[in-house]
């Protein structure tokens, strides 16, 4: 099975978090003892996967997004913005979008999903 087959859906972030990702995973890393090696070459793969949201899309559910979070981190609002503005989901660990009227996958779930698709994928082609 070859990777287009399996890209019946996508992934977008906002671009203000491939950002913070180079910023802040090198620190996280190292604070759980973690090796850095490959870091970059990872982050680099993961924007071939995962779509960019320009601001001039999200921008405009800012302050939507803030009342949403408000209480919370704020400053995550570009997730929140872009996901209105997709109409999407937010693929997160993180326990501030639970509640945000937005559905949140976490981890696991997202793991479930891609099995399931990819074993419906494999019978397809069999």
């Amino acid at each position: 099975m070859r990777l287009t087959q399996l890209r019946a859906f996508a992934f977008f972030a906002p671009d203000v978090a491939f950002a913070d990702a180079r910023k802040y995973l090198p620190l996280i890393l190292k604070k759980r003892n973690k090796p850095q090696a490959g870091l970059s070459q990872s982050l680099e793969y993961l924007q071939t996967m995962i779509e960019p949201v320009a601001p001039d899309l999200y921008a405009v559910f800012e302050a939507e997004a803030r009342l949403r979070l408000r209480g919370r981190d704020e400053e995550d609002w570009p997730v929140l913005a872009a996901a209105l503005a997709l109409a999407c989901g937010v693929w997160t660990e993180d326990a501030d979008f639970f509640g945000t009227g937005i559905p949140v996958w976490t981890t696991s779930r997202v793991e479930i999903f891609l099995r399931t698709q990819a074993r419906s994928w494999v019978s397809e082609g069999e």
